[in-house]
């Protein structure tokens, strides 16, 4: 079965951090409604969502994914690249301890988990403000026992590596060509967004199903004629605080 870790929206979201856009009022009330469509969503989808408490004086703390990297086997505990955002760790790592080993990223090594993509056995890591080649070198000693390759992604004009590249099924992923190469993914096949939709390539891929945004009508149509029909949830209101779908959640299989 799988679990997914949540958080409600802390009252204080207006105070977030932004790298890449312009702050606008967020409308709290239809920012907590959308992430409960969002929980909702989840649950329709055979998951089982803990839904882990409010933090009012952490305002990011909503985008519980920037804290932790869960595979299979472990998982590890990042060191958000905002230092706003290092207190919001620990309550996930509680939440995580009854079903993973632990692994942590110490200093200096900085990394958000909406950096991190894996793909099978392959881990990218998207090399920005946020997450850096120290962090990746730590995960690379924590993961190689278990068989990953942890390897730097350069990525431009946006946050996050799972802004620019999303994995939409085993071998495909939803990309902008313009924040991220291809040829970072080799052997993948991909499905461009719609260049008028930049933030469109965030789709979260909840085992054999996929969740979207309205918001991106151009490249649903891309993703609808590659046979793909995903769960569409609004998550508008969160996008203002540099959020996306694949932010608000982490989802691992039960042991």
């Amino acid at each position: 079965m799988l679990l997914a870790i949540t958080r409600a929206v802390s009252r204080s979201i207006a105070h977030c951090e932004l790298t890449h856009l312009e702050r606008v009022p967020i409308d709290l009330e239809n920012a907590r409604r959308q992430h409960h469509a969002y929980e909702e969503a989840l649950r329709s989808l055979g998951v089982e969502v803990i839904s882990l408490p409010e933090e009012p004086d952490l305002p990011d703390s909503v985008f519980v994914e920037d804290t932790a990297v869960v595979l299979d086997e472990c998982a590890v505990l990042t060191r958000p690249g905002a230092d706003s955002r290092k207190p919001e760790v620990e309550s996930v790592a509680a939440a995580l301890a009854p079903y993973r080993t632990l692994y942590r990223v110490a200093a200096p090594g900085t990394v958000d988990g909406g950096d991190v993509l894996t793909v099978g056995k392959q881990i990218f890591v998207g090399l920005t403000s946020r997450s850096n080649q120290n962090a990746i070198d730590q995960m690379q000693a924590f993961l190689a026992p278990y068989g990953y390759q942890v390897r730097g992604v350069r990525v431009s004009g946006c946050l996050h590596l799972k802004s620019a590249v999303t994995q939409v099924d085993e071998r495909t992923l939803l990309i902008n060509p313009a924040w991220v190469e291809k040829s970072s993914f080799p052997g993948m096949d991909f499905i461009e967004i719609d260049p008028s939709e930049p933030y469109a390539a965030n789709i979260l891929r909840v085992g054999e199903d996929l969740i979207y945004q309205p918001a991106y009508p151009k490249t649903l149509a891309r993703l609808e004629a590659a046979g793909f029909h995903p769960v569409l949830v609004d998550a508008s209101e969160l996008a203002k605080a540099e959020g996306a779908l694949t932010c608000c959640s982490l989802i691992f299989q039960r042991r």
